[in-house]
This record gives C-alpha cells, sequence and structure tokens, in this order.
C-alpha cells in the first residue's frame, strides 16, 4: 500500500499516474475506434461554457452515445443545464468528508500525516453519478488549497477519479472545468483527445484562452481548440478568427434570445427552441 506524507518538500513531488506515451497513444487510438472520446472544456466565466457542455453531451446523448458528463466547476451547475432535476442537491465529490477518509484514510483538510496515495475509485463513476436518459453525471466540486504545493486527501482522490475516468472508461467523457485545467495531470493530459475552450468576443475571453493554452503546454495537452459563442454577426467571428488566429477554430454559436429565457426558467437549453443546437452538431461531426 502506497502513501504520502506531506511536508514542506511536497511541492517538488507529484502523484503518480499508470500512464506513459505509448500507453496514452493505444488508448487513444482504442477510443477511436469505440467511439468513445475525452472532451474538456473550459473557458472564462460567464462566457456560456457550461451551456455548450450542456448542448455538447445532450447532442451526444440524441446520437445514441452513452456520456458520463463531469461537472468540475464549483461555480456551475451542468446537472439543470442537461436536464436533470433537482441538480444543485447533488453532493460534490469533494465534499464527502466519510467518503473521502474512507479511500485515501485520511481527515479532509488534512496537511500533514499519512494517507493513500492510490485510493480505489473505479466503482465511484456508477456508486455517486446521476441518470439522465444514456447520460451520467458528477459533480466534483473544489478543493480548498492550503499551503503553496500542498497536496491534500481531497485533491488525491479527485486526480485519481478523474485519472481512471479519462485512461479507463469505456464511455464518452464530456468534462466541464474551470477557467483552466487543474483537475488535469500529464498522465491523463495525453488522453484527452479534446480540450475545448469556449470565448466570446472581448479581449478578456482572448486573454482567458491564451492563460489556458500555457496552462495546457505544460502538462503537453496539445489537443485544443477554441468555441466562439454569442456570435451576433460576421463582425464578431472575424474578431476572434483575428485575434486567435493560431488556435483551431472549431465554429461559432450564434448569440440567442432563446437561450436567455431557458436560463430564467429553469429549461436545458437542449430543450429550446434554438439555432445553437444545430450549430453544437456540425461540431460534434468535426471531433
Amino acid at each position: 500500500m502506497q502513501h504520502w506524507r506531506n511536508s514542506r518538500h511536497a511541492k517538488h513531488c507529484r502523484t503518480a499516474v499508470p500512464a506513459g506515451n505509448a500507453h496514452a497513444a493505444a488508448a487513444q487510438q482504442h477510443r477511436i475506434e469505440r467511439n468513445t472520446m475525452k472532451i474538456a472544456v473550459s473557458g472564462k466565466g460567464g462566457v456560456g461554457k457550461t451551456t455548450f457542455s450542456s448542448l455538447l453531451i445532450r447532442t451526444l446523448n440524441s446520437d445514441g452515445r452513452h456520456v458520463l458528463a463531469i461537472d468540475a466547476d464549483p461555480d456551475a451547475n451542468l446537472a439543470s443545464a442537461i436536464g436533470i432535476d433537482k441538480g444543485e442537491t447533488i453532493t460534490p465529490i469533494a465534499e464527502m468528508k466519510d467518503l473521502i477518509f474512507e479511500r485515501t484514510e485520511a481527515k479532509p483538510g488534512t496537511i500533514g500525516g499519512f494517507f493513500k496515495l492510490n485510493p480505489k475509485v473505479d466503482d465511484l463513476p456508477d456508486a455517486l453519478s446521476v441518470r439522465f436518459e444514456n447520460i451520467k453525471l458528477m459533480r466534483l466540486g473544489g478543493v480548498k488549497k492550503g499551503g503553496a504545493g500542498c497536496i491534500c486527501p481531497e485533491s488525491t482522490l479527485l486526480k485519481a477519479l478523474v485519472t481512471h475516468i479519462v485512461l479507463i472508461r469505456d464511455e464518452v467523457v464530456v468534462m466541464d472545468m474551470e477557467a483552466g485545467i487543474e483537475h488535469l495531470g500529464r498522465g491523463t493530459a495525453q488522453a484527452v483527445d479534446k480540450l475545448l475552450v469556449v470565448v466570446e468576443p472581448g479581449r478578456r475571453s482572448i486573454d482567458t484562452a491564451e492563460h489556458i493554452r500555457h496552462l495546457a503546454a505544460e502538462i503537453h495537452l496539445k489537443n485544443m481548440a477554441v468555441v466562439g459563442n454569442k456570435i451576433r454577426n460576421q463582425k464578431d467571428e472575424d474578431f476572434l478568427k483575428k485575434h486567435l488566429a493560431d488556435f483551431d477554430y472549431l465554429g461559432s454559436l450564434p448569440y440567442d434570445d432563446a437561450l436567455i429565457e431557458a436560463d430564467l426558467s429553469g429549461t436545458s437549453p437542449y430543450d429550446t427552441a434554438s439555432l445553437t443546437k444545430e450549430a453544437v452538431r456540425e461540431m460534434v461531426s468535426k471531433l
């Protein structure tokens, strides 16, 4: 049994993941053959990242795919966007103190002491997910960080879970992430088939896309594309393509009042008469 002891020297160490280049390449080929892509979605808060993620997930579901949807953004609610009733009541895994203690043998929030380096997680996607048609949804939640470089039981459990989901699970995976990729590491990054960054016409959104690309480069995540959202006209699209000229531009979602109304009424964007659904379907055909 492997354990980890936190110390001031922990920042020089990383949680090991069972994946080398050859393993990741073989896994990617297997996913392509079985049509089980692993997709991560990121972007600045407020750009419509979760709306896009939910449309992507529901579109894949409508095609008969089995989708594992991962809500990895503590400030988002992917469940309600998909159309899952009372999604806000789903407890994030990072807040399941008893589970964290059971799997890591350490109390959540502990800094210092011993805990399991590779906790058992293979049963969690099925045991802790909420079902909606062919979709299974999990909420990861956020981890409150302590000192610089510290590794806590919550973080270890979540990273082990993400590693299992990305490398092992035999289904389509869509991860709705924060304006970053902190749940991914070097071992899992090579198994992500596409990192999609949602952007809107505006300087801050573009700056965030550049920041995410920098983070992705640090863990050798190369398969990245941007999705333009809230596009009002050709001028908006041209603006994004000009300032993100060295990005792969997957497609654009039109600005649509129907999505605003859906949000106000608590309706899933997919269940509205929105032009964005066809735009997302076209993007899916390119993945």
